[in-house]
């Protein structure tokens, strides 16, 4: 993106890089990000390239007869990963506020609920849900992991009192399916700083969940894992 920023910056110097690169180009021209990415334990600059480019053709225009089988199945690969869930959690995940058409071609095929608040969230009907009493594993999420970012409504699975982590690049630690703390690796030891108040079984289940992720970082060369002291 860089690369294109400064081929067009010549042309219209005004705007400055960022805004030709990352917003001009990005935003108007359809483009698929390279892979791979980065490399284990290796950064790599994001290299983009025009779909037709990608795909060796034209980008199918959408059909005539208004239908939108590319929001269609948006709608469906989302609520495979994050349902059950509102249009609004849709919408801020995916930042396209044109898919009510989508949804709506696909409702048939679609099952609904009703949360505490009466709001109506939406699923496939074969997708998994398990019973609300199911034990949720303690579990470590990168930064920017859309286990959150994934809805609008962020406080299924995190409080509003932190709810800025989420977009802040942190990484958390999930109890009970809920963010609980965050962490980091400081010279190969998982750091672990609460954010309530942790039982005796959060503990040793966080610490047991950090030693395992401290192993797979270094390739089982250690398991160190600190705890800082919850919050009073």
């Amino acid at each position: 993106m860089p690369e294109l920023a400064r081929a067009l910056a010549d042309r219209w110097p005004e705007p400055g890089t960022r805004a030709l690169g990352e917003v001009l180009v990005a935003a108007l021209i359809p483009m698929v990000q390279l892979p791979p990415r980065g490399l284990w334990r290796q950064k790599g600059a994001a290299r983009n390239l025009p779909v037709a480019s990608w795909l060796g053709r034209e980008v199918d225009p959408l059909p005539e007869n208004g239908s939108d089988p590319v929001g269609e199945a948006l709608v469906r690969r989302y609520l495979a990963a994050f349902g059950p869930a509102t249009s609004a959690d849709l919408r801020a995940w995916c930042g396209l506020a044109g898919l009510p058409g989508a949804v709506s071609a696909i409702r048939e095929e679609l099952i609904s609920f009703r949360d505490e608040r009466g709001r109506e969230l939406l699923d496939l009907p074969d997708a998994p849900r398990p019973d609300p009493n199911t034990p949720a594993p303690v579990r470590f999420l990168p930064a920017f992991d859309n286990a959150i970012l994934g809805y609008q409504d962020r406080s299924r699975i995190i409080d509003d009192d932190h709810r800025g982590l989420s977009v802040a690049g942190e990484r958390v630690v999930l109890v009970d399916g809920r963010v609980a703390a965050t962490w980091n690796v400081v010279d190969g030891t998982v750091n672990v700083t609460p954010l309530h108040r942790f039982s005796r079984t959060d503990r040793t289940e966080v610490a047991e969940q950090g030693r395992e992720l401290a192993a797979f970082l270094s390739d089982g060369e250690n398991t160190r894992v600190r705890i800082a002291a919850s919050p009073r």
